[in-house]
């Protein structure tokens, strides 16, 4: 079974080791915001899982996407523990002849089967994805 690590650096600010070692700067105090925190690292580990998916399978559709990028919206609520809740991911792709279709099932591929950051927040909120496509001249 993997281990992370995460070490006290300072007041609120952490040091997180990979199993392979790599290192990440987590700082849990909102307003020196020297880093990303905890809560905001769950929504970059779902862009960045989802997008996985989602650029694997486009290539393997073999759609030539020149830019591709993950945006992630929430609420965070009042009470605590102040959980994420209505996860909003966009998906923006841009390339040459895209095909809409593979890129709305690359996204439901993600959603419904693959990305298990979003299964894990889909157990205790809304995670929604939606796509835009932008074609290339």
């Amino acid at each position: 079974m993997p281990e992370v690590r995460v070490v006290l650096a300072e007041d609120h600010l952490f040091i997180g080791h990979s199993p392979s070692g790599r290192a990440i700067l987590i700082d849990a105090d909102r307003e020196r915001d020297s880093a990303p925190g905890p809560m905001q690292l769950l929504l970059l580990a779902l862009g960045a899982c989802t997008g996985t998916d989602v650029a694997t399978i486009l290539r393997k559709k073999r759609q030539e996407v020149t830019r591709y990028e993950v945006r992630v919206w929430a609420e965070q609520r009042d009470a605590y523990p102040r959980i994420w809740q209505n996860i909003v991911v966009r998906h923006l792709v841009r390339g040459r002849n895209l095909s809409e279709a593979a890129v709305r099932e690359a996204v439901r591929l993600s959603e419904t089967k693959y990305c298990s950051v979003s299964a894990m927040l889909g157990a205790a909120t809304t995670v929604t994805m939606t796509y835009e496509i932008e074609e290339e001249g």
